[in-house]
């Protein structure tokens, strides 16, 4: 894949699979989300087989929002496009993304909703990811925290910052019998905070 090796050339990208291994079964990634180009570097990171089968979810309001965006979005990033506007959505993201699994992809997607801009290291998760582990127990719901993408590709940017990057692969998550969505979000959340650059350092000194 071009952008793959496109990614590697600018970030010198490096994956560190901490808490799981590469494997063949099919998974959901989720992770933080400050660039557009998260999705595209924690792709890089796969091997070339789970690469080829994975598809970013996606807001359509930003990749449909002009013509070089929605082809963009469909041609050469395979991604899955979903309309986060409850009030004017047509099509019901759950479905669409349901769909896509039930196609045999493995998904990337990023629970905070949106990109995060603030000084907080993470967002408060959305439901999303919980309707997904309670539809699909049999699917592995992998924590990964991308490291320095937001300072490769700023919001407003055209052009990437050369820098290097990591992502960080967690343990999977799964969803407990009789586990209720608030704890859940908290548990899943919390597994993915935990491999931030600043709570490795805490462990670390700890």
């Amino acid at each position: 894949m071009v952008l793959a090796g496109l990614s590697r050339a600018i970030t010198g990208v490096r994956p560190i699979w901490q808490g799981c291994a590469p494997a063949g079964r099919q998974r959901i990634y989720f992770a933080n989300h400050a660039s557009h180009g998260d999705f595209i570097l924690l792709s890089t990171c796969l091997p070339p087989k789970e690469r080829a089968r994975t598809r970013a979810v996606a807001g359509a309001d930003y990749w449909r929002k002009n013509r070089v965006r929605h082809i963009l979005a469909r041609d050469l990033l395979n991604t899955v496009l979903v309309e986060r506007n409850w009030v004017e959505r047509a099509e019901d993201p759950m479905v669409i993304m349901l769909g896509a699994l039930a196609e045999g992809h493995s998904l990337i997607i990023f629970p905070e909703g949106t990109r995060n801009m603030t000084e907080e290291p993470l967002l408060r998760f959305r439901s999303g990811i919980y309707n997904l582990a309670l539809a699909r127990p049999d699917v592995e719901l992998v924590p990964c925290w991308i490291e320095n993408m937001s300072r490769v590709l700023p919001k407003g940017a055209f052009l990437p910052v050369p820098l290097l990057c990591r992502v960080v692969f967690g343990t999977p998550v799964q969803l407990e019998p009789e586990e209720d969505r608030h704890a859940f979000l908290a548990r899943a959340r919390d597994a993915l905070l935990a491999l931030s650059p600043e709570q490795q350092r805490a462990l670390d000194h700890g």
